[in-house]
């Protein structure tokens, strides 16, 4: 099988070893969870409980009205302790609902609010669309966008890609997946297809998981559904696990500047989101746990886990993470080490598209002194974007925000890879994203000025 990718990209380290072996455990006796009201791209949430109310798990605890909105679901059975700001991933305060684990002789310490089975494959479009909307799901690969609203495209699709590249490194907890609910996946491929009406459907995976194939292709050899799936292998290389990157190399087709990947006809999934519109149908369960891979070279118990939503990682690694000597925690991501996000503490709690946390040593997490451009031109070179770093780096320091965007801020995914490969140690994906926000205020400005 050749194996494909796209133009450009780097080969950061992959630190893989330290967790790929390792089969996922399930936590299960979290006594607290701290649940963000917002976890999806798009309108806020408004809580439906009050302090006091006991809660089932899988019961919905915020909602709005709204295409661009996704409910939240309690992921543990219990009473509502407070409403109230907490610091999140991303490193802001938001609303949070706090659910405290009855006790377990306690009336209702098991119940759960679980929606009936669903068949995907006799259902109304219409019908699978308000079931993956009503389970809450979202993109698990870290965008967070509403599942529902991506499966119900404008534009025909012809395939269906089931992202399981995960080039970021560090990450195993697709890689698990892969191996361990290979059916899952298979079948998460075919409800997508069936709702989207894409007659062909693909599961990508990167050359360091040649061991998952033979267990996919069975899983695909022994599904029901008769629809063309096909497993296909993609050169090791970051960031092959990009929407765009992963079209390109496995079709043929680009997605155009400021398009989506529907405009070339594709739908691109997350094995995570596949496995959650598994349960959504099967079992009517909502999205209330996820995976995830703890590691670092900070944390003496490297691990998989499946955590329910809200779950602080402070009580996963429990004493997991050294906190002295030349291997102490001197940063802890949320994510990759790529385009994760740092933060100040690991009392933060799991959220739908938290993917990894990494508790990073002094030798991992070290900080380099920018220094001036050599003009070398290797970000250039790397920019799986083909875009140019170096250029839009001068635009953004120069406040010239509309030639930052005609030289192509907008269509930056924030990969990291030109400040990976910078011999400079130049801040480039930082200065884009606040530039990206920057520009955005902009044009809100300007056309609101217009009216």
């Amino acid at each position: 099988m050749p194996a494909k990718t796209f133009r450009g990209g780097a080969h950061p380290p992959e630190h893989k070893d330290r967790t790929s072996s390792l089969p996922v455990e399930y936590i299960q006796d979290i006594q607290q969870v701290v649940i963000p009201v917002n976890q999806h791209f798009g309108a806020p949430l408004q809580p439906l409980v009050k302090v006091g109310d006991i809660v089932k798990r899988g019961q919905k605890i915020a909602d709005a009205e709204g295409r661009m909105t996704v409910p939240v679901h309690a992921s543990i059975a219990g009473v509502v302790k407070k409403i109230e700001p907490r610091i999140q991933s991303n490193n802001i305060d938001g609303t949070c609902i706090v659910i405290e684990r009855l006790p377990a002789d306690a009336e209702g310490a098991d119940a759960i609010d679980f929606m009936p089975a669903l068949d995907a494959f006799s259902c109304t479009k219409e019908v699978a669309l308000a079931r993956v909307r009503a389970a809450g799901i979202v993109g698990m690969g870290g965008a967070g966008f509403p599942a529902a609203v991506k499966l119900a495209p404008p534009k025909p699709i012809s395939t269906v890609i089931a992202n399981g590249a995960e080039c970021e490194p560090y990450l195993t907890i697709d890689e698990r997946t892969l191996m361990e609910r290979p059916a899952d996946v298979v079948e998460g491929v075919a409800i997508t297809m069936k709702i989207v009406g894409a007659p062909k459907g693909i599961i990508a995976i990167e050359e360091n998981k040649l061991h998952a194939i033979p267990l996919l292709e069975k899983a695909v050899s022994e599904s029901r559904r008769g629809l063309d799936i096909k497993v296909r292998l993609l050169k090791t290389k970051y960031p092959q696990g990009g929407e765009k990157m992963l079209i390109t190399a496995l079709t043929g087709r680009e997605v155009p500047s400021g398009g989506l990947p529907m405009d070339v006809g594709c739908v691109v999934q997350n094995i995570g989101t596949l496995c959650a519109l598994v349960d959504a149908f099967r079992d009517g369960k909502p999205l209330i746990e996820r995976g995830l891979t703890i590691s670092g070279g900070a944390c003496t118990e490297p691990k998989n886990v499946v955590a329910p939503i809200g779950t602080l990682v402070s009580d996963i690694v429990a004493s997991g993470v050294v906190k002295i000597g030349e291997d102490a925690v001197r940063r802890i991501i949320f994510g990759g080490p790529m385009m994760g996000v740092a933060v100040s503490t690991h009392a933060i709690p799991v959220q739908k598209n938290t993917s990894g946390v990494l508790f990073m040593n002094a030798a991992e997490g070290a900080y380099y002194e920018e220094q001036p451009c050599i003009r070398c031109g290797r970000c250039m070179r790397a920019c799986a974007c083909r875009l140019s770093p170096a250029l839009l780096a001068v635009a953004i320091e120069s406040g010239n925000y509309a030639e930052a965007e005609k030289i192509g801020l907008l269509d930056c995914i924030e990969c990291g890879t030109c400040s990976f490969v910078c011999p400079a140690h130049r801040q480039l994906v930082q200065r884009f994203r606040v530039g990206k926000q920057i520009l955005r205020t902009i044009k809100q400005k300007e056309a609101q000025n217009a009216r």
